[in-house]
């Protein structure tokens, strides 16, 4: 085994001395910030040093005469050299120090306050773009780019595009699959969809009634609370109307505490609300005065994914003051960009329910999973409606 040490200001310098000098199949073994220069231990520089290694290779001409100059720049004691060459790292000491130049690389990934992926193998760098063009949070997207290094490393740097995409999802599902996803499992009672105007919600909550029945054959009714537009209610029975549920409208507590009681032999009340300017704190404290929020109730905020992700952010904040168990993202097929619904996840910790991707009832929704989103983020059965 060839063994060297690289000195360099950064580790994407110290990468490329590597590739020249001992070719893609070299593997790091070890490496440190070391200080350099300056005068009475003021303006010293830090370095990147990195110890290299490659297997042997069939010795050109010119070798001797290239070891003549390298050999005097190794300063290391015979007993490291011994030991690198004779006691071969396990598998193991080789994935930690993978893992620490992950970390490194991380670290320099920001510069002068813009994200910076330059250094990174040509695959790794298209796969950042692509996410960016998705509008992945920076931070997220480091996280991943880490994961995806060191899967490059460990695989020599043989990977494409495809291959990459396939560690990418590895990456979100795995992360993801310890948060709640999935359909309504009629384990509570009460459904509760909140959410600010024109996202869907009734719709949506059409569309879950539509699956309950037809589905499941649940015995289902309807709760709504938007008592600021008469449209709204209009649109709901309608929908009860053709699903054959039944409706009632409350105003107050009291009201909804009546309905609860009329509702109480039936497997599954689904809640509308009313759409109202998520920025006015007033719209929360009313639904507290309308709804009755226990134990048997999950609450579940409709998002649209053509809304900016600034506004997203606000919007659960706003609703932070309820407990929020699930989320469901609607317009999937208006919108190429699906980043947000990563930031939304990975930033709360929350899962997702549904996607919905048109108006039709009882069509037009999914049922979300890690899979799912991931496959959706990558474009793959992004469940995009046909016209």
């Amino acid at each position: 085994m060839k063994v060297k040490k690289f000195i360099a200001p950064n580790m994407p310098e110290a990468m490329k001395m590597i590739r020249n000098e001992l070719g893609k199949d070299a593997v790091i073994l070890n490496s440190k910030v070391v200080q350099k220069g300056g005068i009475f231990g003021f303006f010293t520089k830090k370095n990147i040093e990195v110890i290299a290694a490659v297997d042997p290779q069939p010795i050109p001409k010119k070798q001797p005469m290239q070891k003549e100059k390298i050999e005097p720049k190794i300063e290391f004691q015979p007993a490291p050299i011994i030991k690198s060459v004779e006691v071969p790292k396990t598998d193991a000491e080789l994935l930690k120090e993978i893992k620490d130049l992950k970390e490194m690389l991380k670290g320099l990934s920001v510069h002068n306050g813009r994200d910076s992926f330059e250094h990174y193998p040509g695959p790794l760098k298209d796969m950042n773009q692509f996410l960016s063009n998705q509008e992945v949070d920076l931070q997220l997207r480091k996280e991943i780019m880490g994961f995806l290094l060191e899967k490059w490393y460990v695989n020599k740097g043989e990977a494409n595009f495809e291959q990459i995409t396939t560690w990418g999802k590895e990456y979100l599902v795995n992360s993801m699959s310890p948060l709640s996803f999935g359909a309504i499992n009629f384990s509570k009672k009460y459904i509760n969809v909140v959410g600010p105007t024109g996202v869907g919600k009734t719709t949506t909550l059409a569309k879950i009634a539509a699956q309950a029945v037809l589905k499941y054959g649940k015995k289902v009714a309807f709760i709504t609370t938007d008592t600021y537009r008469i449209a709204a209610i209009d649109q709901l029975k309608t929908y009860a109307k053709i699903l054959n549920v039944p409706l009632e409208v409350t105003y107050t507590i009291d009201d909804f505490v009546k309905a609860k009681e009329r509702f109480s032999h039936f497997d599954l009340i689904l809640i509308d609300t009313a759409g109202r300017n998520f920025r006015n704190k007033q719209y929360v404290e009313d639904l507290k005065s309308v709804i009755s929020f226990d134990e048997n109730l999950e609450t579940i905020l409709v998002l649209a994914l053509t809304s900016k992700y600034s506004d997203m952010l606000d919007i659960f904040e706003q609703f932070s003051s309820i407990k929020i168990d699930k989320l469901i993202f609607t317009k999937v097929d208006e919108t190429s960009k699906y980043g947000t619904i990563l930031n939304l996840i990975f930033k709360y910790k929350i899962g997702v329910a549904y996607l919905t991707n048109g108006q039709n009832v009882p069509d037009d929704i999914f049922e979300a999973s890690p899979e799912s989103i991931a496959n959706t983020v990558f474009g793959v059965n992004r469940h995009e409606r046909s016209s």
